[in-house]
């Protein structure tokens, strides 16, 4: 763990009964209890993130498939690829 940095925070009486109580039934400080939340939300809103990240790729993704194929015709196989000497493939 880096550097501790100390914050103050305002919480109502349920709060810091049930605080309390979980800090004491796990045996660890409430500061504990309140960096593993805070570790835990933060988690959340990157994983939010990287999902609505993903939905993004997915959109688009689906636009593009929509569309269809490009127009022209590929004089190519993937075959051929690999057989074409200096072209990436087998042997490049």
């Amino acid at each position: 763990m880096g550097r501790m940095v100390r914050k103050q925070l305002y919480i109502d009486d349920e709060h810091e009964a049930a605080l309390k109580a979980r800090a004491a039934e796990r045996g660890v400080t409430e500061a504990e209890i309140m960096r593993e939340a805070l570790d835990r939300y933060l988690g959340d809103i990157a994983r939010e993130e990287a999902d609505a990240a993903w939905e993004r790729i997915l959109e688009f993704s689906r636009r593009r498939a929509a569309k269809g194929p490009l127009p022209g015709k590929r004089d190519w196989t993937r075959d051929e690829i690999y057989d074409r000497p200096g072209k990436p493939g087998r042997g490049w």
